[in-house]
């Protein structure tokens, strides 16, 4: 946590910004008037420009001074995603649920902006997706396909948060991908569902196959959640390793190779 004065020009230099005293791309006062300007201190002002740099709101560029940044979603929205990449495994069925809750109205939104070069790309992410040697390759194409997606929607601050919620559920659809047998060609074919709507232009339509699409991974995964609570609870842990460290996350970061999936007839 900042020091209380690192905090209070840290809050005056936000209500600047949000005042339009800094505009987007505008450059700050040098350091010392700056320092007059916030009532503070040259080194409360270092500070508290730091704490503004890892924020993403300023941007140092050596020889040329410190400027705020073009403030857009996906720039300040960052900070999510690595929040998200800490969050531990118990929360991972949240964030299905998050994603749940995102993903179809960014679909639906789509459906309707949607122009035919983003459509190709998603049919070449599709055939990727069929054509992937191993669950990492096709997780890989996937993530891209939802991507486009969700840029597709026209709405940047969803759009960016939804990514952010989406690259660490990657992690839980690699791990169903390995363990269940048939996930492969069945994903892949919700992917065509998706990618038949948004052809169409059917933003209801375009809707329901995305809800369907997450919904059956987070009923997947709350279900294998749920066995092996069971078998824990069946088999505790002997007492003399109760203090031992937690064993790694069961979910793999990246899967091992099986076999792509064939291409439907479209």
């Amino acid at each position: 946590m900042a020091a209380p004065l690192t905090e209070a020009a840290i809050a005056r230099m936000r209500e600047m910004i949000v005042s339009g005293q800094l505009a987007p791309g505008s450059r700050l006062p040098p350091e010392g008037e700056l320092a007059t300007l916030l009532g503070a201190s040259r080194n409360t002002v270092r500070e508290a420009v730091r704490a503004l740099v890892t924020a993403r709101v300023l941007d140092v560029r050596r020889g040329d001074g410190t400027f705020v940044t073009s403030l857009r979603p996906e720039l300040l929205l960052e900070g999510i995603g690595a929040a998200v990449e800490l969050m531990q495994e118990g929360f991972s069925l949240e964030l299905i649920a998050v994603r749940r809750i995102l993903e179809p109205a960014a679909t639906s939104m789509a459906a309707e902006r949607i122009d035919d070069a983003t459509l190709d790309k998603l049919a070449g992410c599709l055939d990727r997706m069929r054509e992937a040697r191993s669950e990492a390759e096709r997780i890989e194409h996937d993530a891209d396909f939802h991507r486009l997606v969700a840029a597709a929607s026209g709405n940047e601050t969803l759009a960016s948060m939804l990514n952010a919620v989406s690259s660490r559920t990657i992690r839980a659809r690699a791990w169903r991908g390995v363990a269940e047998e048939g996930a492969g060609a069945r994903t892949v074919a919700q992917h065509q569902d998706i990618l038949d709507a948004l052809e169409a232009h059917d933003p209801s339509r375009a809707e329901s196959a995305a809800l369907v699409h997450v919904a059956t991974t987070e009923a997947w995964f709350r279900e294998t959640l749920g066995e092996r609570r069971q078998r824990v609870a069946a088999h505790p842990e002997p007492a003399a390793t109760a203090g031992r460290a937690a064993p790694p996350r069961a979910v793999p970061a990246r899967a091992p190779a099986s076999g792509a999936a064939a291409r439907p007839h479209r």
